[in-house]
């Protein structure tokens, strides 16, 4: 049985023209979901945005790499695996073309984990496939994710 959940997000934007004459639009905005700190987001550099914010590529990149390190986490709890540190270096590859159109081809994750037991490295270097599959983000993302973890005991 499938359950559906639903997710609310408010995005609020004001055109803020410098002149008369500038026939471009500002990209700056904010995001807000009830009960959560707003954030104000923009457009990438490359495409005139303020590059102190975040842009939709930053954040789309962010949750595949928060959704899979959390899918990671319950697949070594339901292995005994106990988990001391998860950090992760992504990249997200973002092809335009001249038209204007554009689409992210392909995100690379490399998280490093660091585990309590020597004897279950190599189980939690493949506990990675598994938490792909059941990462709702990368399930819905129409482009490669590929995992480059690397694991050590402490």
């Amino acid at each position: 049985m499938a359950f559906k959940h639903t997710f609310t997000a408010q995005l609020e934007w004001l055109a803020e023209r410098t002149s008369t004459t500038d026939r471009s639009y500002p990209k700056t905005h904010h995001i807000s979901i009830q009960g959560k700190q707003s954030i104000e987001v923009s457009a990438a550099k490359a495409f005139k945005g303020n590059p102190s914010l975040y842009n939709p590529e930053d954040l789309l990149l962010s949750s595949l790499m928060s959704c899979h390190m959390m899918s990671y986490l319950y697949v070594c709890s339901q292995h005994d695996i106990e988990v001391l540190s998860y950090n992760d270096k992504a990249q997200a590859f973002l092809e335009t073309h001249s038209d204007g159109s554009g689409k992210i081809v392909e995100v690379r994750l490399s998280p490093s984990v660091v585990i309590s037991d020597p004897s279950k490295i190599t189980l939690a270097l493949s506990l990675h496939t598994q938490a792909n599959k059941l990462c709702f983000i990368a399930n819905s993302c129409n482009f490669d994710v590929h995992h480059e973890p690397t694991c050590a005991s402490k």
